[in-house]
């Protein structure tokens, strides 16, 4: 089962789990709306890991950033998209309330932006398996930054783009392939 994991103000039910799942097959894509603070969400993705067996994580930014802490426990194989590396920084510029997808209503307030430091993982371990893929023109993040940070692991830079990260169901068939490296008869598209 693909576990993904959603950005900022984003939701479950979006364009890239929408793609995941007409490619993988509906039922095997979980795409949870996370609440907003930090220790709640990361708690609700602890509990979707527990209660079903998840061989792949897709985060995308701020999802992507949940799921490099989650592997501190969990050594899944993971894909993130155009993924946040220290989004307690990012966030500073974002303090107060949000309307997010699904009109909820999104608070980051200082304590939001502690508990994000406290997600930060400085080092990663060399058996942790990540495809990244970045696109150049980000207009949110910085891709070099992603790029340095996973830089001994699987990083697909593409020029251009956007955060949403343009083109991802190209990408769809790469993502199947080296998902299949990883366990060869849970990563086949349905």
């Amino acid at each position: 089962m693909i576990l993904f994991i959603h950005g900022f103000a984003s939701c479950g039910l979006g364009r890239k789990s929408t793609l995941l799942k007409a490619y993988f097959g509906e039922q095997r894509v979980l795409a949870p709306d996370l609440p907003g603070d930090p220790v709640e969400a990361v708690a609700q993705l602890e509990s979707l890991l527990r209660e079903h067996e998840v061989d792949l994580l897709v985060g995308s930014s701020l999802g992507a950033y949940f799921a490099t802490w989650l592997n501190r426990e969990h050594c899944l194989p993971a894909v993130l998209i155009n993924p946040a590396i220290a989004p307690f920084v990012l966030l500073e510029d974002y303090l107060g309330t949000h309307t997010g997808c699904n009109q909820r209503n999104l608070e980051v307030t200082p304590q939001t932006l502690e508990a994000l430091r406290r997600l930060y993982r400085p080092e990663l371990r060399a058996e942790e398996p990540y495809l990244v893929l970045l696109q150049t023109g980000d207009e949110v993040l910085d891709y070099r930054q992603a790029a340095a940070y996973y830089a001994d692991k699987d990083v697909l830079i593409e020029q251009g783009g956007s955060h949403r990260f343009d083109d991802l169901h190209h990408h769809l068939p790469r993502i199947a392939a080296w998902a299949g490296k990883h366990d060869k008869d849970k990563q086949t598209p349905s």
